[in-house]
């Protein structure tokens, strides 16, 4: 096969006119299969063998339509982002005070947030150049426009707020292992489970700010409060910055 062949993107390849009339799958089907086995057991679940049987085809049959491992984790990707981006709507707080850039990213943050935590496994696939992720930056970078912001700083305005979904995202992540390998309901059993060794550390006085922030704070657990004060500092921060 050629080299250039080899580089072809498998949207370029859905796009080429079919060589026969043969065709029993679409690739949405493939995605919404892949999406279901990823939701249900994570993204490592996710194989060829695996996705064949639960749509009822030869594991070698899947190879008409996709290349292997890459081309379904792109199809699942682009899917949930498609889907995320035609409901969009439903996930705007209350943004009517806020201007039309701030409005933007905000209801993206929390639709990221909110995919997030539909499908967990999207933390560990990266970014990969799919129409619909590409889609979804084309509106958020075009929600700056009219500002006096060069085209890499709208970018970095952009990528910061998607960095800091991101990380919230993949911090609950880790928290939630940190559950199940401790073999633990919930932070309270957490605490109990660890409350020797924190009692060991605060008790070194190594460590005040830390003693007093858990000594102190009442809002370890909310979340959701949590991602409220980091959002709305970042979009202040970029308000008060660029004077927009």
């Amino acid at each position: 096969m050629a080299e250039s062949e080899d580089r072809e993107s498998i949207w370029q390849r859905i796009e080429r006119p079919k060589q026969a009339p043969r065709v029993s799958l679409t690739h949405d089907q493939i995605a919404e299969a892949a999406v279901e086995i990823a939701d249900a057991d994570g993204i490592d679940a996710v194989s060829m063998r695996r996705l064949a049987d639960r749509l009822g085809v030869a594991t070698m049959g899947l190879y008409r339509y996709v290349r292997g491992k890459n081309d379904i984790i792109e199809l699942m990707v682009d899917a949930v982002y498609r889907a995320d981006s035609d409901t969009a709507a439903d996930t705007a707080t209350d943004v009517e005070s806020q201007g039309e850039w701030r409005a933007v990213l905000r209801r993206a943050a929390y639709g990221q947030r909110a995919l997030f935590a539909r499908h967990p496994w999207l933390i560990q696939t990266g970014a990969p150049l799919t129409p619909s992720m590409v889609s979804r930056s084309d509106r958020l970078l075009a929600a700056l426009d009219g500002m006096e912001l060069d085209e890499d700083t709208k970018m970095a305005l952009v990528s910061a707020m998607t960095s800091f979904v991101h990380g919230t995202a993949a911090a609950l992540a880790e928290r939630d292992a940190l559950l199940a390998r401790e073999d633990v309901a919930g932070m309270n059993e957490l605490r109990a489970a660890y409350s020797s060794r924190m009692t060991w550390l605060l008790d070194s006085g190594r460590y005040p700010a830390f003693a007093r922030y858990i000594r102190a704070g009442t809002r370890k657990d909310d979340t959701d409060w949590q991602f409220e004060v980091g959002l709305e500092c970042l979009l202040e921060g970029i308000a008060r910055r660029y004077g927009i």
